[in-house]
């Protein structure tokens, strides 16, 4: 069997500029008008609209009404993105915050402080790191079904001009599809410029082009020496390893939503029991939920 597994699916919903954008505005205030996001964003008509159809088609968003007065609502599986969207907005703040002035902090209204979102095991109750994680394909997985076959146009404008809070950076490591694959295969392993170029299936431009920004966003680090870049080794700095949350919060939605007949397509072992992430509040430890998180307006 073939086909896109729940990674390609996963990487297909989120890893996209401007999909990330409207899931924040419509996990974090509601919003479910398309004039409400045109308002909100600098995005043309026509780019809005086939993000909504393509979060309308993986069952994101629910279009609601009649043409021309049309609204799209969350569904159960685009509320369940919210573990995402939280990592991602607790990675800019500890190692972005300082490019966008004004980033809103968190509050978890259960205990009433402010926090930062800690991910744990669910079966044994304790943090977890990168390294203490095995991961491997299972019974639907491999590079080739990982990797979407559909994709979206990027944006040909500018990304500093979006004003404070809007995932600067993130969207430069998540912003599209060969990204956030490489991400993944640099969490599996992945060193060599070959290793990427193979695992990604990608020309060699887009190769070289991500591994340019991840270094200089900090996320990857090259190896000492005069190495041309088609030989050098990069590996993950502590920047990059922070955004394990991210990446195992938008894996677990993938394989919860969208099941493989023949199995997952990645199986994680965490000191011999099957991994299952859960974040929890940073302050009181309980387990976090959507509802129960507020934004603090920044200084």
């Amino acid at each position: 069997m073939g086909g896109d597994n729940a990674i390609a699916y996963a990487v297909g919903t989120v890893a996209d500029e401007w999909t990330l954008l409207i899931l924040r505005y419509a996990l974090r205030d509601g919003t479910r008008r398309v004039g409400d996001w045109q308002r909100l964003l600098p995005i043309s008509n026509a780019v809005l609209r086939s993000r909504l159809r393509h979060l309308s088609d993986v069952g994101v968003l629910v279009p609601e009404g009649e043409r021309g007065q049309r609204e799209f609502a969350l569904s159960r599986r685009g509320v369940g993105l919210w573990p995402f969207l939280l990592s991602v907005w607790a990675w800019e703040l500890t190692w972005a915050g300082g490019t966008r002035p004004g980033l809103p902090r968190m509050r978890h209204t259960a205990c009433g402080a402010v926090f930062t979102p800690v991910l744990v095991c669910r079966t044994c109750g304790v943090p977890v790191a990168p390294r203490e994680v095995a991961a491997e394909f299972g019974p639907s997985g491999s590079w080739p079904r990982s990797t979407p076959t559909a994709t979206m146009r990027r944006r040909s404008s500018g990304s500093t001009s979006l004003g404070p809070g809007f995932f600067p950076q993130s969207r430069a490591v998540l912003g599209d599809r060969w990204s956030a694959t490489m991400l993944g295969a640099a969490y599996l392993g992945a060193r060599r410029f070959a290793d990427f170029q193979r695992r990604l299936g990608a020309p060699a431009t887009v190769v070289a082009e991500r591994l340019r920004t991840f270094t200089a966003l900090g996320v990857l680090a090259p190896s000492e020496g005069p190495e041309p870049l088609a030989r050098s080794h990069h590996h993950l700095t502590d920047k990059g390893r922070a955004l394990f949350p991210v990446v195992i919060s938008a894996l677990d939605w993938g394989q919860r939503w969208f099941v493989a007949p023949e199995g997952p397509a990645a199986v994680l072992d965490h000191g011999g029991h099957r991994f299952v992430p859960v974040l929890v509040c940073s302050v009181c430890d309980e387990a976090l939920a959507g509802r129960t998180i507020e934004e603090v307006p920044a200084d």
